[in-house]
Parts: C-alpha cells; structure tokens; sequence
C-alpha cells in the first residue's frame, strides 16, 4: 500500500496566540527578497495581463511592495512598462531625459505625454546644459516641427552643483519658484543630473517605496522560454529592471532550468526569480541554475484549474513550509504564489518561512490594475482571468504551460488554435478601491497577527510560531457565522460571495 502523506492549505491551520508585550503599530514587516531588493512590505503582485502593468507596479512600490509586470505584450511594450516604473519618481534622476536645441518641438509634447513631466532640459552635443523647455514655454503658439531652442529658456536657469541635498534642492526650488534644479558640473557645464519638486513631494508622501541604490522604484518583470525570451530579458536589463522572474507553471522542467541558467550566466548582476514548484526539491534544482528567489505555487491560484485538470498539485501551506525551509538552507528566499484569500492566509504564509507573499487576486479589482471597469447588476466589476485560460493563453502565454507548439495548431472555425489545453479561467471581480487601500487592510491584518504572537519582525514572526491544524467544523467557526451579513467590511466578505 502506497504510504500518503498529508498536505495542508492555509484553511486547515490557525496561529497559537502567544504572550506578547509588542502592539501591532509598533512591527516591522520589511522584508529582504534579495540584497539589493528591500521591500517595507512583504507582497508581490502577480506577473498576469489583468494585474501589473505600469500603473500596478508604480502603485505597490509606493507602497513598499514589488510588482511583477507580466509578458503578455510585444517586448517593447514591456521594457517601456519597466523604463516607465524606474522613471516615474527618484529623490535625484542621474540620467534625465534631455532635448537637443535642434530636436523638434513635436519631441517635447511626444516625451511630455510618455513619461508624464512638464519639462525638460535642454542639452548641447558635449551634454552642456543650455536651456530649460517647459509646458509653459510650449503653452501658446508653438509651430510643429520648430526647434526647441525657439522656445526654451536660456536666461536666469537656476541650478547646483553636484553634492546638493534633497533638503537643499527642495530649498532652492521653493525660494526661486522653479520645479526642477538641474545639477551641473560648475567647471565643465555638463548636465549632471536633476531633481523635480514632483519626485521630493513624493519622496515625502511614500516614505516607505521601495526603491533601489538610486532612489528609482523597484521593478520586476517575467520572461518566459520561447524563441524570443533572451532577447526580452535583455530589453528588460536595459530598461533597468531590477528582477527577473522566470514564468512557468512548472519550474522543475528541465528547460525552465536550463534556461534559467542561461539568463543567470547572461544577466549575473540581476536577481533572478524562478518558478513555480512545490517541494523541497524543486527549490534546490532552482537554485542550483542560478536562482536567486525561489516562487511557490502550483495550483493555489482562485483561477487556476492545474489541479483539476492534470491532477497534480500541492496544497499551499504544506508547499510554502516545505520549499521556505530548503530555500533557508540554501540561504536564498522563497515567495508564496497564491491561495490567499484574506490577510490571515498572508500572516501564515510569512510565519510558514516565505519572505513575500504574491497576489493576483487581491489586487486585480483595483483602479492600478488594467482593463476597465463593468457594470453588472448595479455593481462594478474588473475583469480577471488566469494566465492558463484560454484567452489568456491565445494572447502570449501558452509557453508557460507548455503548449506554445499548440498556437500553431489546427484551429476552430474562429481561427482560433484548437489544441489548447486550458488550465486556468476568466471571470469577474468586485471593485475593491485603488492598491493603497487593499494594501492597508492586508499590513493591518499582518500587523495584528504579529501583535497576538508577539513578534516585533518577520523573522520573529516565524521564530514564534506555533501552528495547529483545525477541521472542516474550525474551519467554518473561524468565519461569520449564524447570522445574515447587513454591512460588509473591507478586509472581508463571505465565503462563497467573492
């Protein structure tokens, strides 16, 4: 007889409270994925069409998180989306964007709508600044095709030298109301970098982004394994991404690993996350091909039908223990993918041993998240769909499972590829406000959990923790019960109303 073991997902236990003399506004919930990926919140977004893309990862950054912008798009499209995120807000930019006196006038609105500012500086061929062109100078009469020089400023520029502080620069804005400094270098005339008003205003609202060494929004993006995958990685690096996420529903397949290998050897000095895999050693082949972060997972997901559909799988919790203690003795991290629900699924997962949690669900019903919202029976929906559903998969994502061979198959009376095996689905999501506030209930939630186990830091966290299992009957008294819900609350809905 075929001896079994058991596995659990996040339902089946509950945290043992535990003596404690910490109060919940007092923790910390920072989290080290990587050593240069420092997170003030320990939540991923998921890398799918209908949850990051560049509005997303901005967001969950400002939150202190780190979003994952997802493959389903031309290349360019993506490395844009990455630029974007690494270019929306930085205490000090060192490479601003600049315009030639030459450059037509058409340039400006064209770079001003991209990347969202109302100005730019104005450089020579030596890189000398020689003007400021703004949308003030641009407001009226601007002829198309005319030189930037005919309506830059050139007389009264305010800037500094190279050495200024935040603090000063801020000073120096407001005392000669201007909203960018320019930093040059005093011998040479050089453009050396620049602070904006809008980027220290925001450095002050989000105290908490994450942000790498130069003051820039961390971003992550996923590449897969098709024809075109290294020459996506290597848009991405220039773009400035600051991890790589290998995107596969199987990251112990022996090409996933290979291929993983490759990008490492290629792109030594950015992070490199691979997944998904659900033992203990799957974790170690990962990491013995270069992996940096290990991503957990296979099947949890709410429109993810792998399970079902092939019969293989690890029920959560059980996966996140077992992967989070060989990635500890492999001295690299592990995040939890999916399965959580609400913000007692994040609190196990982090006391389980994951450094990070990643969510898709959650987050898809948000204003950052793509796609517009619908009106269904009074109420406002956002559309939501697997990464292995069908549409999801005809868009670009059928390598992830496997089956980009399929696309090129025969096809249905549509046109469509007919050999498509879906594991995933698309349906509706209720709309759940912007990320800050999703965020707010999800850290409440953490903070709470650590206050009752008395944990002032993650790794106390999974230092106090005591895990015990609980029955179908625990299950349900852990939820609302014995009543009809008149209003709901914002970190919590019935079981079966999501």
């Amino acid at each position: 007889m075929l001896d079994i073991p058991e596995a659990l997902s996040y339902d089946d236990v509950l945290l043992t409270p535990r003596d404690s003399a910490v109060l919940p506004r007092e923790v910390s919930v920072g989290t080290v994925l990587h050593e240069r990926l420092r997170l003030h919140l320990p939540l991923l977004s998921a890398a799918m069409d209908r949850v990051t893309e560049t509005e997303m990862a901005v967001a969950l950054a400002r939150q202190g998180g780190l979003g994952v912008i997802h493959k389903n798009c031309p290349i360019e499209a993506q490395a844009r989306m990455v630029e974007d995120v690494k270019r929306s807000e930085s205490g000090f930019l060192v490479d601003p964007v600049t315009l030639r006196p030459e450059d037509p006038v058409d340039r400006s609105f064209e770079l001003m709508a991209r990347y969202r500012v109302s100005g730019f500086p104005v450089v020579d061929d030596a890189g000398r600044l020689v003007g400021i062109v703004t949308n003030r100078d641009l407001r009226l009469g601007t002829r198309p095709g005319r030189p930037v020089s005919d309506y830059m400023t050139v007389e009264g520029l305010i800037t500094a030298a190279p050495g200024t502080t935040l603090e000063q620069a801020r000073d120096r804005m407001q005392e000669h109301r201007v909203e960018k400094l320019p930093i040059v270098d005093p011998d040479t005339g050089v453009l050396v970098g620049m602070f904006t008003f809008k980027d220290i205003e925001k450095v002050r609202k989000y105290p908490d982004a994450a942000k790498d060494a130069g003051g820039r929004l961390l971003c992550a993006a996923a590449v897969g394994v098709g024809d075109d995958a290294l020459e996506r990685a290597e848009a991405l690096v220039g773009s400035g991404v600051d991890l790589l996420a290998v995107d596969s529903a199987h990251g112990h397949a022996r090409g996933i690993l290979e291929f993983a290998a490759a990008l490492k050897h290629r792109f030594a000095d950015v992070a490199l996350m691979v997944g998904n895999v659900a033992t203990a050693d799957g974790v170690r082949a990962c990491v013995d091909h270069g992996a940096d972060v290990v991503k957990v997972g296979v099947g949890p997901g709410s429109i993810c039908t792998t399970r079902v559909v092939t019969g293989v799988g690890m029920p959560q919790f059980t996966a996140v223990l077992e992967c989070a203690q060989a990635a500890a003795e492999l001295d690299v991290t592990a995040v939890a993918d999916g399965g959580v629900r609400y913000s007692g699924d994040l609190v196990k997962a982090l006391a389980g041993g994951a450094a990070a949690v990643m969510v898709g669900n959650l987050l898809a019903g948000t204003d950052e998240s793509p796609g517009e919202l619908v009106l269904v029976g009074g109420r406002r929906y956002k559309e939501y769909r697997g990464m292995g559903s069908i549409d999801a998969m005809r868009a670009g994502s059928a390598d992830r499972y496997f089956q980009a061979e399929a696309l090129a198959g025969s096809a249905d009376e549509a046109g469509q590829p007919s050999k498509l095996v879906p594991e995933g689905v698309s349906g509706l999501l209720p709309y759940r406000g912007t990320v800050g506030e999703v965020t707010n209930q999800l850290v409440g939630g953490l903070r709470s959990g650590m206050g009752y186990l008395g944990a002032s830091d993650l790794a106390a966290l999974r230092e106090r923790a005591r895990f015990v299992r609980q029955t179908a009957a625990g299950a349900r008294e852990s939820h609302v019960h014995d009543l009809d819900v008149v209003h709901e609350a914002p970190n919590y809905q019935v079981p079966g109303n999501r």
